[in-house]
């Protein structure tokens, strides 16, 4: 069942699914752009996958997406303002510190609620995003536009084609997306990622061509790994099953 909250002046869609047996530990769920949490972590199983291995599954949908409500103000779509959303649904479920995972736009995100709100986040799982959370894994500036063309059989870029189909199939509000990419994808420094001591899994896939190279950023990290998630694009990857067994080793290894 979706739960709202209020935060910033923006209803936040959520769910929050406890296992069969007990508590569980809680896993927050940060999905990526164009995406929903029913998109990223239901669909693909996650959320069950999850459950049925004893852990608490938390989902929001981000500003701007899903059920939650829309701006079309880019100021509103700040990585920080994104992250302080995720750590105000963890006060408002009265959540001291959780793992979390984010997926693409939701890894990013992840790495800013990290270095905003570190007591917060016990582990944290990037998928979908290495190196390109440094250097921007180039130009995202068509997207934009592709998300605002009237015609989308008139899209030549091809980044731009794919998300706007992919916003499309997910029956999104283009003009808040359009909004949301153009301060979404702020970069954060080697200094500022080698500021993050949680425990992280950085997940990408070997045919991914807009995260950058999981390896690259783990070794900046004083407590990273890499893991690639063989022959998955970037779409792909999301509900790949050894992603999701590598997951659920990484947090047999690191329990809150």
């Amino acid at each position: 069942m979706t739960q709202f909250f209020t935060h910033d002046g923006f209803e936040l869609a959520f769910i929050d699914r406890a296992p069969a047996q007990g508590e569980g530990q809680p896993v927050l769920l940060i999905h990526g752009f164009a995406s929903s949490h029913l998109v990223n972590w239901v669909s693909p199983g996650w959320v069950k996958t999850l459950t049925e291995a004893g852990y608490r599954a938390i989902a929001l949908d981000n500003r701007g997406h899903g059920l939650s409500s829309k701006s079309y103000e880019a100021d509103d779509y700040t990585p920080e303002k994104m992250a302080s959303d995720a750590a105000a649904l963890l006060d408002h479920l009265g959540i001291e510190h959780a793992h979390v995972m984010g997926y693409s736009m939701g890894a990013r995100i992840s790495a800013f609620m990290a270095l905003a709100t570190p007591e917060k986040v016990t582990t944290l799982v990037f998928g979908g995003l290495g190196f390109g959370m440094i250097d921007g894994v180039g130009d995202w500036d068509p997207i934009a536009d592709a998300l605002l063309a009237d015609d989308p059989a008139a899209i030549g870029h091809t980044r731009g084609k794919m998300f706007r189909a992919f916003a499309d199939q997910t029956r999104s509000d283009r003009r808040a997306l359009a909004a949301c990419i153009s301060t979404s994808r702020a970069e954060l420094t080697e200094a500022e990622v080698a500021r993050i001591m949680q425990p992280t899994l950085i997940a990408v896939g070997t045919t991914d061509d807009i995260a950058g190279s999981p390896e690259k950023l783990a070794a900046l990290m004083p407590n990273a790994i890499a893991f690639d998630i063989e022959g998955r694009d970037h779409m792909l990857s999301v509900g790949d099953r050894t992603f999701k067994k590598r997951v659920l080793e990484f947090y047999a290894d690191n329990p809150l």
